[in-house]
């Protein structure tokens, strides 16, 4: 008899996975496209309602905070109802205040729908990334996972384009609509996506997990013992998680990491990627050029993204985890440093390649280092913790921008964000547990 993770850990990339995957990255390019239409909307914004840089702030951390408090709620939430409810719900959520934003008539109600967005964005992210997992085998759940993350590049360079070609024509609004409307449809396609297996099964749901996991053996043309392992807790719903079971001595060490990780990760990227067309615009570019450059720059992302997704598995979360932060610590210096178009583009180009590539590996490795009961709420507390960092960035680099002047104030911001990356390096390396390779309940035995 086997057990239906078991089951799962033998078999292939089937079918049913490309599409939980396919379905699933959909949701995420849309929720790509907002974050990415905010650094466009704050350049334009910036100037047609006359915004201070801290105002600005204001509006980059507004969603931030907002996704803090939707990662803790909807990681709880998956832990006890499911994935599938709350990637669906929160992307419902998502696309209704992201179309609203885009009617917004001051900027108190504009900081408002923000927030909603960026509850719907919050509680989906690490609910999706833990669906992906779940649904992988082990030899290749840190690529699909990276491979999920990696849709955020494309709904970047859509969000680039939008911003480039009609952001300067129609205005900031536009972007809203486009990124809100469509995203209800991908809510509605998620209809389609089956439940975890695994999580099916930790909640007693065996007949319901069964018949998943039976198709996806079907597809991969994989045979199997009919009788799958049960026990006596049949459709029960089980205790609730907490915060506090994330600090248990079986936890603890997994649990510092990650939110170090997450916290740093977020401030981090945040600090640059929301204020980028705003601070060439700064450096003398034209509000088109910076719009230009953004672009060029989001399209180094997808080859960040692909290279994690090959070496993730080659050599392991962990050195991939410090080779991309490190890189990322490198980029974000001489960036700062960048005195002239070529340097500006060139290490703006590896400052996307880099970050996005630590990203792809940081999605792929929260969920392995907690079990399926405790995955959604430990996924989405450190989700939760890291916006702290994306809440916080904004408005700090803001704040740093604007007393230290356009020229020097850009030096200075990326040398805050490069100490940042680098501090974040060194503690995956000297604490972090390495996941490549092995089965979620080997990791979690362990």
């Amino acid at each position: 008899m086997s057990s239906i993770s078991e089951r799962i850990e033998k078999l292939p990339v089937t079918p049913m996975l490309w599409r939980v995957l396919f379905l699933t990255g959909i949701g995420w390019l849309f929720d790509a496209m907002d974050q990415g239409m905010v650094s466009g909307v704050m350049a334009a914004i910036g100037k047609s309602w006359k915004l201070t840089p801290a105002d600005l702030g204001l509006l980059g951390s507004a969603s931030a905070v907002g996704m803090a408090v939707g990662a803790a709620i909807a990681g709880m939430v998956a832990d006890k109802w499911g994935r599938k409810k709350v990637i669906t719900f929160t992307l419902v959520l998502y696309g209704l205040a992201s179309a609203l934003s885009g009617l917004a008539t001051n900027f108190t109600i504009l900081l408002f729908f923000r927030f909603l967005t960026g509850l719907g964005l919050g509680g989906e992210l690490p609910a999706a990334s833990t669906l992906v997992s779940e649904f992988s085998p082990a030899k290749a759940r840190g690529k699909m996972v990276v491979l999920l993350e990696s849709f955020w590049a494309w709904g970047w360079i859509v969000a680039a384009l939008i911003a480039y070609l009609l952001i300067p024509i129609y205005g900031w609004r536009i972007g809203f609509f486009l990124g809100g409307v469509p995203a209800l449809y991908a809510a509605y396609l998620r209809k389609g996506i089956p439940e975890s297996p695994r999580y099916l099964e930790q909640k007693g749901l065996f007949k319901e997990a069964d018949e998943i996991v039976t198709k996806m053996e079907q597809q991969a043309g994989v045979t199997n013992e009919k009788e799958t392992i049960l026990n006596q807790t049949e459709g029960k719903n089980g205790s609730s998680i907490t915060v506090f079971d994330l600090w248990s001595k079986a936890y603890v060490r997994r649990t510092v990491v990650l939110w170090i990780l997450w916290l740093g990760i977020n401030f981090g990227y945040y600090g640059f990627v929301l204020w980028t067309p705003t601070l060439l615009v700064g450096k003398g570019f034209s509000l088109v050029k910076g719009f230009e450059f953004t672009l060029i720059m989001s399209i180094a992302q997808l080859p960040g993204y692909y290279s994690a997704a090959y070496l993730i598995e080659k050599i392991g979360r962990k050195p991939v985890l410090v080779m991309y932060l490190a890189g990322t610590a490198l980029s974000a210096y001489l960036y700062g440093q960048a005195a002239s178009v070529s340097a500006v583009l060139a290490f703006g180009c590896l400052l996307y390649f880099f970050s996005l590539g630590a990203w792809g590996a940081v999605y792929a490795y929260t969920p392995e280092v907690y079990p399926t009961k405790v995955r959604g709420s430990g996924a989405g507390w450190a989700a939760a913790v890291g916006r702290i960092g994306a809440i916080a960035a904004p408005y700090i680099v803001g704040l740093v921008y604007q007393a230290k002047g356009k020229q020097e104030g850009f030096t200075y911001v990326f040398l805050m964000l490069t100490i940042a990356f680098a501090l974040v390096a060194v503690v995956v390396a000297v604490a972090g547990i390495e996941t490549k390779g092995q089965t979620l309940d080997e990791i979690n035995a362990a």
